[in-house]
C-alpha cells in the first residue's frame, strides 16, 4: 500500500488529486481546515490547520497510527487575497504568509520524517503568477507564491542530497474556488478601497477575461498522479500556463508600468 498525504483536500486541485488517487488505490490521508468527507476504506479524512502547529503535529498522530512512512506528501492548501500593498492591513498581509508559505513549511517538516522513511515525495503547487513579475492589486498573493517557489527551489536542493525529490507544480487558471474568491476579492478591494475606485474595475475585466481559459482541476490530479507513477521526475512542472502572461513576462517592467497606466487610466 501506498500512502499519500494531501492537504486543501476539500475542493479544487487537492480534491481532484484525492478522488483521483484514491481510485487508483492509493491509501490517501485526505487534510484540510474543515475535515474531509470521503467515504471508502482508503481513506482517513483529518481536520488540519496549516496555520498550527498543534493541528499538524496532532493530524501526524493520527497518519502515525496507520502507517510509519508516506509514498508522498502533496501540498495543495492556499488561499488567494487581492488588496493594494499600501491599503492592506497587517493581518491580512500576515495571515497570506501564514497559509501559503508557513503552511507548506509546517506540514512538510513535520512529516518529513515519515517521507523520508518511505522513500518518498514532496510536491508543492505554487503558481504560475511564481516566475512572472508583479501584477497590481494581484500582488501580495504573487508575492507569497513567489515565496513559496523560492522555498520549494531550497527545499529541492536540500533534499535532492538525501535523494528525496521535492517537486513543483506551478499550474496556470485551474476551475477552483480560488477563481471564485478572486472574483469576489475584487469586488471586496472595490468597495473598500480609496487609492484606485475607477481603476479596479477596469483591472477586474481584464482578470475575468484571463480566467475564461481555466481547466478543469482533474488535469492537475492527472498530472500529479502520473508524477507520482515516474521513477525518476522533472524538478518543476506547468500546467496551463498563460501565454498573454508569459508575453507581459517579457515586457521591461518600466514600460509594462506604461502599459499598465494606458490600459487602467
Amino acid at each position: 500500500m501506498k500512502y499519500v498525504l494531501i492537504t486543501g483536500a476539500n475542493s479544487g486541485m487537492g480534491k481532484a488529486t484525492a478522488e483521483k488517487l484514491l481510485s487508483e488505490g492509493y491509501y490517501v490521508f485526505a487534510c484540510d481546515i474543515v475535515k474531509p468527507s470521503f467515504d471508502a476504506e482508503n481513506v482517513t479524512n483529518i481536520m488540519m490547520d496549516v496555520t498550527s502547529i498543534e493541528s499538524v503535529k496532532s493530524a501526524y498522530s493520527e497518519v502515525s497510527v496507520v502507517t510509519d512512512n508516506l509514498f508522498a506528501v502533496v501540498n495543495f492548501a492556499g488561499i488567494i487575497m487581492m488588496n493594494s500593498l499600501i491599503e492592506i492591513s497587517e493581518e491580512d498581509f500576515i495571515k497570506i504568509f501564514n497559509v501559503n508559505l508557513f503552511g507548506a513549511y509546517r506540514v512538510n517538516k513535520t512529516f518529513f520524517p515519515l517521507v523520508q522513511k518511505g522513500n518518498g515525495k514532496i510536491i508543492i503547487t505554487t503558481s504560475e503568477l511564481a516566475e512572472n513579475k508583479i501584477l497590481p492589486f494581484n500582488a501580495i498573493y504573487s508575492i507569497s507564491k513567489k515565496s513559496l517557489d523560492a522555498y520549494a527551489q531550497g527545499l529541492t536542493m536540500e533534499l535532492g542530497l538525501l535523494n528525496i525529490p521535492v517537486i513543483t507544480l506551478r499550474p496556470g487558471a485551474v476551475e477552483t474556488a480560488i477563481i471564485k474568491n478572486s472574483t469576489e476579492e475584487m469586488e471586496r478591494l472595490n468597495a473598500h478601497t480609496e487609492l484606485y475606485k475607477n481603476t479596479i474595475t477596469k483591472f477586474k475585466r481584464i482578470v475575468d477575461k484571463e480566467q475564461g481559459g481555466a481547466i478543469p482541476p482533474s488535469k492537475v490530479a492527472s498530472l500529479v498522479s502520473k508524477i507520482l507513477k515516474k521513477k525518476h521526475t522533472k524538478l518543476v512542472y506547468k500546467k496551463n500556463v498563460s501565454k498573454k502572461l508569459k508575453l507581459l513576462n517579457a515586457v521591461p517592467l518600466k514600460l509594462q508600468l506604461k502599459l499598465f497606466k494606458m490600459i487602467l487610466k
